[in-house]
């Protein structure tokens, strides 16, 4: 039910979409580039192995067909399709952009000056031709974490944008619980920004890369079931108390195994980790919210079970991850649910979680 099809006298449903990808090629980057690293694009055609092309970002396998642009162009390129396509045909009322740097800055094996180079000159493209040209629309800040230093400029240079709402960083091989990243949480708490986990190449914690895609694509949340851990075991939400993490494109129904687990653990364990003063589902039902995208098809029953056995109905944010092969339509993807719930797993989960979206006021947006 999109804004222009709603039925007179019917309550327009909210809808707040937690991952939308939008993308670049390096020829639109360049012109955000300074020298030295414009010329290692134009001049010395370097290309980071799987990254984006110089002209055409690679979509083989990744994206639905019908939303390459319709001047042929890679899904997700062009501001008007996507308006098109999905903001006015589903009823956005807004879309946090997730872009589609792949891999990120923060998955760069070296080199951490290009990668800081790239996520400023994608940061400058986003704002410029994506956030300031249509009101729906908010941002990620994109950052080359491997130099937290580096990173916390940047965040400093573009966190207090009103349009950027989290900063964005992978899941592949770094645990992001580190002391040694804590700089980054703490530059985020400062501007009011959430953190945005989504996963880039698939991960490699245990195992090494899975032989087919359907194995990585099967056992996804694992990967994010230890970034979640390994933020609650390092303490980082006791550090830092005005944290929110969204955990993105990874499903919901493993949080409550993950929850339950986590607390045995603690209850086994805990000397081993005396900054955590809270029991860890308690500091997830606070802190952490999960995305519903890619959603499992569920009864209305099979959900509540989930969503009662999480403790909470607040942890639950809606995500179509538009334009990708595997999109969530905002009108199939959930079942029926009891308007309260609804209306929160499809917008106000979100708003809680994104302290700089536009926010509620009684039954208006302010």
């Amino acid at each position: 039910m999109s804004r222009k099809s709603a039925k007179k006298g019917q309550k327009q449903r909210r809808i707040i979409d937690t991952d939308i990808h939008e993308r670049a090629t390096y020829a639109q980057l360049v012109p955000y580039l300074d020298n030295p690293w414009r010329r290692y694009i134009t001049d010395n055609y370097w290309i980071q192995e799987k990254h984006m092309p110089y002209t055409q970002p690679t979509v083989a396998g990744v994206d639905r067909a019908d939303a390459v642009t319709p001047d042929g162009g890679a899904a997700g390129t062009d501001l008007g399709f996507m308006q098109q396509q999905l903001l006015d045909a589903e009823g956005h009322e807004y879309g946090i952009l997730t872009g589609a740097l792949d891999p990120s800055p923060s998955s760069m094996h070296g080199w951490y000056e290009m990668g800081a180079a790239l996520a400023t000159a994608y940061n400058n493209w986003q704002i410029e031709n994506w956030l300031e040209k249509d009101d729906r629309l908010y941002g990620s800040v994109h950052i080359a974490a491997q130099d937290p230093q580096k990173a916390v400029r940047e965040i400093e240079r573009v966190g207090s944008h009103p349009k950027m709402v989290q900063i964005l960083l992978p899941i592949d091989t770094k645990t992001w619980g580190d002391p040694y990243y804590h700089p980054i949480f703490e530059a985020a708490e400062r501007h009011n920004l959430s953190i945005g986990m989504h996963h880039n190449e698939p991960p490699t914690h245990f195992g090494g890369w899975p032989r087919y895609f359907i194995e990585w694509h099967t056992m996804l949340p694992t990967a994010h079931m230890i970034e979640v851990s390994n933020m609650v075991f390092n303490g980082v939400f006791d550090k830092f108390p005005g944290l929110h993490l969204v955990m993105i494109e990874g499903g919901f129904t493993h949080a409550p195994h993950l929850m339950k687990k986590m607390d045995q653990q603690y209850k086994e364990l805990r000397h081993e980790i005396p900054w955590v003063k809270r029991m860890p589902s308690r500091i997830m039902q606070e802190h952490v919210r999960f995305t519903t995208q890619p959603v499992e098809e569920l009864s209305r029953k099979e959900f509540m079970q989930y969503v009662d056995q999480m403790g909470s109905e607040d942890m639950v944010c809606f995500a179509t991850d538009y334009p990708h092969w595997d999109y969530d339509s905002p009108l199939q993807a959930l079942p029926k649910l009891d308007e309260t719930l609804e209306e929160k797993i499809y917008s106000e989960n979100a708003r809680a979680s994104y302290p700089k979206l536009p926010q509620m006021k009684g039954s208006v947006v302010t």
